[in-house]
This record gives structure tokens, sequence and C-alpha cells, in this order.
């Protein structure tokens, strides 16, 4: 950590507090004489690590999404560090600004029409490339779903049983995906309701994004897996950009995606959760 401290262009640290919350990174509360900041690790990491999350808070602020400013990154002993500027919580805000707030991201257009990213996404369990494509049924499924199928089968946390009701849904998928006009908009990527917070104004912001250029609803469906989101919230982002015919059914793929992943990042105590939810989708077929 000291080698990593040498290297921020920051003076008067006074104190290192270890955050608690994620389970990617360490982060630390770092306080100077003028001002606090927020410091990401992760060790045995090239600094490449942190990219997209980087050029994602700088489309954040682009675009006028609050969250926190980049303030330096880069490698030391061997470890990623990313230094952002630190957002003061407050005790209570709006769910119906945070519906705006959540919107306005989704207004903001893939630049090349294409879905997809110009870096990967990595993640603690399972990395993917976030190639550009023509559609966001590819893209997820092909890009996602499939490797994410294919690594619990191959780690042992599914069946052959399991993987013959993956690609049962997956069909629903695909017809589904295939007949909803998909938009390829700015996604926060990991909107889960530990990604937003109030600040000491009240407003809300976003950070900790894993972004791409997606489906919208992509979000949606995240927000509805651990709570932390309001019908207030839900009615202020619709009446922006309301949901089209059968998104219902297309919220449940993106909650199965993520129930993948904490399976395969934490094990079985997620198996009944990946079940219900491909019950749900095969109960379309």
């Amino acid at each position: 950590m000291q080698e990593i401290i040498k290297e921020l262009p920051i003076e008067g640290i006074k104190e290192l507090k270890p955050v608690s919350g994620g389970d990617v990174n360490a982060a630390y509360h770092v306080i100077t004489d003028k001002e606090d900041y927020f410091l990401l690790v992760q060790a045995n990491a090239s600094e490449s690590f942190y990219t997209a999350e980087i050029v994602g808070l700088e489309l954040f602020e682009e675009h006028g999404i609050r969250g926190p400013r980049v303030i330096a990154h880069g490698q030391a002993a061997g470890d990623a560090y990313l230094l952002l500027s630190y957002l003061e919580e407050g005790h209570q805000g709006s769910q119906a600004e945070l519906g705006q707030l959540v919107a306005k991201l989704h207004q903001v257009s893939s630049p090349n029409g294409q879905f997809g990213f110009d870096y990967p996404y990595a993640g603690a369990a399972i990395s993917f490339a976030n190639q550009w494509t023509d559609s966001w049924r590819e893209l997820f499924i092909n890009e996602r779903m499939d490797q994410l199928s294919q690594a619990l089968l191959d780690q042992g946390l599914w069946s052959e049983d399991d993987m013959a009701r993956y690609q049962e849904a997956r069909q629903v998928m695909v017809e589904a995906l295939d007949n909803h006009a998909s938009q390829a908009v700015l996604v926060h990527g990991d909107l889960w309701a530990g990604n937003y917070m109030f600040l000491s104004d009240g407003a809300p912001a976003l950070f900790d994004p894993s972004p791409l250029y997606g489906d919208r609803e992509f979000d949606l469906g995240i927000t509805t897996v651990f709570g932390g989101y309001t019908e207030e919230f839900y009615q202020a982002y619709s009446e922006i950009l309301p949901l089209e015919d059968g998104y219902q059914l297309r919220l449940e793929f993106y909650r199965l995606y993520l129930f993948m992943i904490h399976l395969l990042k934490f094990g079985q105590i997620y198996a009944g959760s990946v079940k219900q939810s491909l019950n749900h989708i095969l109960a379309e077929k």
C-alpha cells in the first residue's frame, strides 16, 4: 500500500479507512488535510483493470450523470489503483429523481449505433469482451449468457441437465429479443442498489459502473433483484422512457443473468434463484 500512496497526486494524507461493501476491490476512504478521496485497489492486476470503469465515469461526467470524478489511476507494486473524488453520503433522497437520473443515462446513444464497448468487462469471476455487434441478442446471449452457462458447467456448478434447461430457456430469450427493437444506449451495467447513493444535498449519484452500450432494460432488470428501488423510481423513469410490451419477460432474462453471475461467484447459495428464474422463462415457452 505504501507504494501506491507514493504514486497518488495528493498531499497531507492523514488516514486511510478501509471501506466495506464490495466484493471485487479493496476500498479506502482517504482523508487529507484539504479534502477526501476514494481509493480502489485491485491486487495483482494491471492498470487496464480499471479502464472500462474510468471511461464509464468520464462518460457520466460528460453527459451530466452525477458520480465520482476520476483523479488518478495506475499500477504500483503489482497492484492496480483508481483514485476518485469522495462522495459525501446523505440520509435520504428522492427515488423519483433517481429514476430521472437513470432515464437520463439511458438517453445517451451509442456513438456508432452498435451494441458493445471499447473495453472489456473485467469481473471477479468472469470477464466479457464487450465486442461491438449489430444486435443486442448477439451481445447478451452469445457473448454473455452462453459464456456464463459454459463456465457454470466447467466449474461443476451446473449439471448437463441444468445446461439442457438453459438451452430451452435460451430459445425463449432468442425469440423474445429478436422480436424486440432494442436501442443501443449507455447502461450502467451493474445497477443494483449498492451502486447508487443519495448525497449530502439529497441528489442521487451513480458509481462503480461496468459500462456498455446495450438495451436499457438490462439495467432495469438488475434493479429488481436485490431491492432498494421503489415504485416511485419506476414510475418516474417510465414517464420519461415508457417500457414496451413484453418487458416483464425480458426483465427476467437480466435477473437470470445476475443470478448466474452470483452462482459463479458465490456458489450454490444462488442455485435456487437461478432455477426459479429459469422456470419463469420456461413458463413462456
